[in-house]
């Protein structure tokens, strides 16, 4: 096993610190987004303000993801719970101007040599799309529904 640490690129999301926070803090937030998710590989999503559970095309069993820890208006820490492997992610936050707020994602994860060597690219693909499509949600849109 080797610890493996994927960063995506950093994203700008036009929107206040406050807002994107407060959007992504509370996974209840998700269900305004989730038409976005590929029902291919996507199902049985239940969502409660701090887990998601969800069956994912290839993993069989449902798998938990959690919020373990809230910085507010800067870090969010998430855990999983029955995957094959042990890893924890978290949302970097930064308020750059009252509408631009700055987001990277962060993937810490103990794969084995193998795995790492064939999924290194699709990982960084995937956090790095996962980022794309964060700072494409209409936070905006939300902060007024608040």
């Amino acid at each position: 096993m080797s610890e493996s640490k994927y960063e995506s690129k950093v994203t700008s999301i036009s929107a206040p610190v406050e807002v994107v926070y407060a959007g992504l803090s509370n996974f209840k937030n998700l269900e305004r987004v989730k038409d976005l998710i590929p029902q291919d590989k996507v199902q049985d999503l239940e969502i409660e303000e701090d887990s998601i559970r969800m069956k994912v095309d290839g993993l069989g069993q449902k798998i938990v993801i959690n919020i373990v820890e809230r910085i507010p208006n800067d870090t969010i820490k998430f855990g999983a719970e029955n995957i094959p492997l042990q890893m924890n992610f978290w949302i970097q936050l930064k308020g750059v101007a009252p509408d631009d707020t700055r987001m990277k994602l962060t993937l810490k994860a103990d794969l084995p040599m193998m795995f790492k060597m064939m999924l290194d690219k699709k990982i960084q693909q995937g956090i790095d799309d996962a980022a794309t499509m964060i700072a494409q949600m209409p936070f905006q849109q939300w902060s007024s529904n608040h």
